[in-house]
């Protein structure tokens, strides 16, 4: 709900508020955000007084206690006496980079805004929009401010849109999707970082003075850090304390930046990194920023963890395969890697049959030259060597037995043996006379340049008519660098970054359009892109080339903040792991990557009879639970960074009556404490038998607790299905 009064701008969700104000400056002070209120003004507690060095703009006059330095503001400015981080940054044709924005009106919507060409939450008359006007009257560039308000999930999204009104062009050299200050208080900074392979870790640290940020310049929202933040209070957990998460829908370089000052203020801001970004805007020309995303909870992260997966569910998520089960999957890559042919995929898919397994993918090394990682990117044309007849002869074999087929693509690459690169050189990310880094021994492709894109298109398309290709692996193995685009000319290299991802999401989009049935899952390396922009395209991502599952609840439990279960590509494979070597039992494998999107890595014609009856039972299982791990309500129940006597998380079905429960345990000591299990999200007046054996009240479970059994050995695993009586 949104409400207008006297300048006073009040955005009202189900459990929380937001308000801003436009003072007799015209200044856009933010004035609130937090636990629900009514409608009053809430600028009365913003404190007036003159602090020395802290400048004073004009309309002030000889009032010194007015200063944008120490108030909050809503969409800071820049250069014009506020020494905080900025949100805008341009550069007119006088060479100032100055921008001191005045609100000049507003407009109400029913509905939900959209934005060209960028990824964004969808939904109808269940969300408002506001749209606030501001303006830098000396640079004639007028800057909109768009908030969309989902009350029921407790949602504000938030978009700018900068605008050149005058007859000369403007340089913007920064332009934030958000900008959040608080009047005092003590805060923590949570981000969400790692590596390859270890991707999403949570970091907590105290909100200090200064300066302290995240973010890529590697041209992926990157495997180091994640475009999704938190500041929390000091006490804030699970189930208590104030906190806001703050998402970005963007999958290209970004910065997540928190500021505390001398004066115990702070202030978050979000949105496209400022590194190497400087956009030309001709007169009449817009730039529009990437979508954020926020949530407030003011009791705990579990709160904000549910809205965030319950809103990316229904508002984000363009889902071919929506209100059913995604098929369970077997991808030959860690059975063969390069070295296969058609038979040897034919004898894979045969020992899935009988598993319950129904869809095949194969990765990597089914085209143009494409025997190593040295060459074929590009060349998007099948190795009839390896297969005889091409997809339109492997494909049927495949469905012959029971199977839909995957397949695994890398289109933004580019190798250097290639027919592509040989006839297109200039089609590569490189500045001339310079020589050209390469990762994984592969260049990328200028997704700026049009005809990139329609070749990419055009070969795509080529590929899915060939045969009846239900799902693709869209795969991007290598951060960006050498970033300059033969396409554009010196003065507009520093559009290049941004462009690119608008390239993508273009031919993303197109993709979708003509294949609608097509599921598209993403990857870069495993979890190098794993952010809201790419679930706009791919309804999940590869959460991490890492399947080892005791490393995979560290990397699901930090995923887990802000990005739904249904969206995390989670694999079993075969053991001893090639991340880390461990040889985890396969129960555990299944438990863990049951609380993803299920599958196999593993070639399955060499597994044990044994293991066989676990596969079956696992995906029997997997499809008896699907809904809750799709739909349901995700616990943490215990961390796994802890160091406690086990990881343990809970899904929960919307209406309370089922649930899953899983836990796995660390490394295994002599004499074992006794352990209790507290669950939650259960309803409390309802009984709840378990794994179809004895009951138990809901808020016994979940104030008491169920007896863990001793699990001898490491990394055991156990799962615990409730079912109301």
């Amino acid at each position: 709900m949104i409400v207008i009064k006297d300048h006073v701008f009040t955005l009202h969700t189900r459990r929380t508020s937001y308000q801003m104000k436009a003072d007799a400056y015209r200044v856009l002070l933010h004035t609130y955000y937090g636990a629900r209120v009514g409608d009053a003004d809430l600028s009365y507690p913003i404190r007036y007084a003159d602090r020395g060095f802290s400048p004073n703009p004009s309309e002030a006059g000889d009032w010194r206690e007015y200063s944008l330095d120490t108030l909050p503001q809503e969409y800071s400015s820049c250069g014009v006496g506020d020494y905080r981080i900025p949100s805008l940054e341009l550069e007119p044709q006088d060479g100032s980079h100055l921008a001191d924005l005045r609100c000049i009106g507003y407009e109400r919507r029913s509905g939900k805004y959209a934005l060209e060409g960028l990824p964004a939450f969808f939904g109808g008359e269940e969300w408002e929009t506001l749209v606030v006007f501001l303006e830098d009257a000396a640079a004639h560039v007028g800057v909109e401010l768009y908030y969309g308000v989902l009350e029921e999930r407790d949602l504000i999204t938030r978009a700018v849109r900068v605008v050149n009104k005058g007859d000369k062009p403007v340089r913007l050299r920064r332009a934030a999707s958000l900008c959040l200050d608080f009047d005092g208080g003590d805060w923590d900074f949570v981000t969400f970082d790692g590596c390859h392979v270890m991707e999403r870790c949570p970091h907590r640290t105290p909100l200090r003075h200064g300066v302290q940020s995240v973010g890529s310049v590697r041209g992926t929202s990157s495997h180091h850090h994640n475009p999704f933040v938190m500041l929390c209070a000091h006490d804030a957990a699970e189930d208590h304390g104030l906190c806001y998460g703050a998402m970005l829908l963007y999958s290209g370089n970004f910065e997540a930046a928190a500021e505390r000052t001398h004066l115990e203020n702070n202030r978050l801001v979000m949105g496209i990194n400022p590194y190497h970004f400087c956009y030309t805007l001709a007169p009449g020309e817009a730039f529009t920023t990437p979508e954020a995303a926020l949530v407030c909870s003011p009791d705990g992260f579990a709160p904000m963890t549910h809205q965030y997966h319950r809103a990316i569910r229904e508002h984000l998520i363009r889902d071919p395969l929506k209100g059913t089960r995604r098929p369970v999957l077997i991808n030959n890559w860690e059975a063969t890697e390069f070295h296969f042919d058609a038979e040897k995929l034919v004898e894979i898919a045969q020992g899935a049959v009988g598993l319950g397994i129904e869809m095949f993918v194969m990765d990597d090394g089914w085209f143009g030259s494409r025997d190593t990682d040295l060459s074929g990117l590009g060349d998007w044309s099948v190795n009839l060597k390896k297969l005889p007849g091409g997809l339109e002869a492997l494909v049927p074999r495949i469905q012959a037995l029971g199977m839909k087929f995957g397949l695994w693509v890398e289109p933004e690459m580019v190798s250097e043996d290639s027919a592509l690169y040989r006839a297109h050189p200039d089609w590569a990310l490189g500045v001339p006379g310079r020589p050209q880094t390469r990762g994984r021994s592969q260049l990328v492709l200028d997704f700026t340049r049009e005809d990139v894109r329609d070749y990419i298109c055009k070969a795509m398309c080529q590929v899915l008519d060939s045969a009846d290709i239900s799902y693709i692996k869209w795969d991007m193995n290598r951060s960006l660098s050498d970033v300059w685009s033969a396409a554009l000319p010196p003065d507009r290299q520093g559009e290049a970054y941004h462009r690119y991802v608008l390239g993508l999401y273009e031919v993303l989009e197109r993709l979708r359009t003509r294949y609608p049935d097509l599921f598209i899952e993403g990857c870069s390396g495993g979890g190098g892109r794993f952010d809201a922009g790419m679930l706009y395209y791919t309804p999940q991502i590869w959460c991490s080339d890492n399947t080892d599952a005791v490393d995979r609840l560290r990397i699901q439990y930090g995923t887990s903040f802000c990005y739904p279960a249904s969206t995390m590509g989670a694999h079993v494979s075969a053991v001893p792991n090639g991340q880390t070597g461990h040889a985890t039992p396969m129960e555990t494998r299944g438990v863990v990557a049951m609380s993803g999107t299920f599958g196999y890595e593993m070639d399955l014609g060499t597994v044990t009879g044994e293991e066989r009856e676990t596969i079956a039972r696992q995906v029997q299982q997997y499809k008896e639970h699907w809904d809750l791990v799709e739909s349901g309500d995700y616990y943490r129940l215990s961390s796994p960074f802890d160091e406690g006597p086990y990881t343990a998380w809970a899904h929960v079905a919307p209406d309370r009556r089922r649930a899953l429960v899983s836990l796995v345990t660390g490394t295994m000591h002599a004499a074992p404490p006794f352990s209790t299990l507290r669950l939650k999200g259960l309803d409390p007046d309802l009984c709840y038998r378990v794994n179809g054996k004895e009951s138990y009240r809901g808020d016994v479970l979940m104030q008491v607790g169920y007896p863990v059994p001793i699990l001898l050995n490491d990394y055991q695993s156990m799962q615990l299905v409730l079912e109301a009586e």
